[in-house]
């Protein structure tokens, strides 16, 4: 506990010593995803592989949530949003932006900084700027929505075109009906409001935020669907995935057993017998194109765990 602390200070005074608070370096970020041991982006967020994004979106909220749960992660879930589409879930990996009320000494040397560093503009558009494609812009702006408006249509198309995905904003946004244009582009937002964005300030760009009753790391998995938002640390992903189609599969193919009468909903639904075991084995292989995974990664998942 001592040595991670000592790490910690020596991390934040070179950060200081660069500047680099509302950028944290990428030595703070690999701080924050040390669980992590895959590739990275330039900028120290976890670069998790796009087919396990794609995978993903298709499970269940619950499905997700118990992994999670099952591995101690209990502050990953955030709901309470209103949803451009809710009949269109998204995933992709978190870019995050934390915003707080204005205090305009601290402003001014924020926009001072940021715009001799190279920065453009209003500091609500720096993180949209750092957006790759994949990524899921996730603000904390502190739950504000009137005033609190962290983008419209304009900022919207900015995004969706860096990205090819949504967002999710702790606070509000405005211009709905030119949102709903944006093709493909979704989001989970407090509410719509037709203020313009006033006295909040940027704080940090890929810094650890609060999203409701959740906490969300630079480079976590977002997962949106129209019951909420769950927040997947990278390093669990693939076990997250791999949890959740197999739970989608030995569904299948027990609703088939009992449609077909083979075994009764007790026998399903309890410690499955060797017979019941052969049959699933068979089902498989009769079934292999339609599975989510490679059959080698079932396999080996098989082998790992009780089923």
């Amino acid at each position: 506990m001592k040595k991670a602390v000592l790490v910690l200070v020596a991390i934040c005074l070179i950060q200081l010593k660069a500047g680099a608070q509302t950028f944290p370096t990428p030595e703070m970020m690999m701080f924050y995803t040390t669980s992590w041991t895959g590739d990275r982006f330039p900028d120290g967020r976890p670069m998790v592989p796009d087919d396990l994004l794609r995978r993903v979106v298709k499970l269940s909220i619950e499905e997700v949530w118990q992994t999670l749960r099952n591995e101690g992660y209990n502050n990953q879930y955030a709901d309470g949003w209103k949803m451009i589409h809710p009949d269109k879930p998204f995933a992709g990996r978190a870019l995050t932006a934390l915003y707080m009320p204005r205090r305009p000494d601290v402003d001014k040397k924020i926009l001072e900084r940021g715009h001799s560093e190279g920065q453009k503009g209003s500091a609500n558009s720096w993180p949209i700027d750092q957006l790759k494609p994949g990524d899921v812009y996730v603000a904390d702006c502190f739950g504000k929505v009137v005033d609190g408006t962290l983008i419209g249509d304009n900022l919207g198309n900015s995004i969706f075109s860096k990205s090819k995905n949504g967002v999710v904003f702790d606070a509000g946004a405005r211009d709905l009906e030119g949102l709903e244009e944006i093709e493909g582009f979704n989001a989970c937002v407090r509410d719509f409001h037709p203020s313009y964005l006033m006295e909040t300030m940027l704080m940090g760009i890929n810094v650890p935020v609060t999203i409701g009753q959740a906490i969300v790391m630079p480079g976590d998995v977002v997962l949106a669907k129209k019951e909420g938002v769950i927040f997947i640390p990278p390093h669990l992903l693939s076990k997250v995935v791999l949890n959740g189609e197999f739970v989608t599969i030995r569904d299948a193919f027990g609703h088939e057993m009992l449609r077909q009468g083979k075994f009764t909903p007790g026998q399903i639904d309890s410690a499955w017998s060797d017979e019941i075991k052969a049959a699933f084995l068979k089902w498989l292989d009769e079934n292999e194109s339609k599975l989510p995974m490679s059959r080698r990664e079932l396999d080996e998942f098989m082998q790992s765990r009780t089923w």
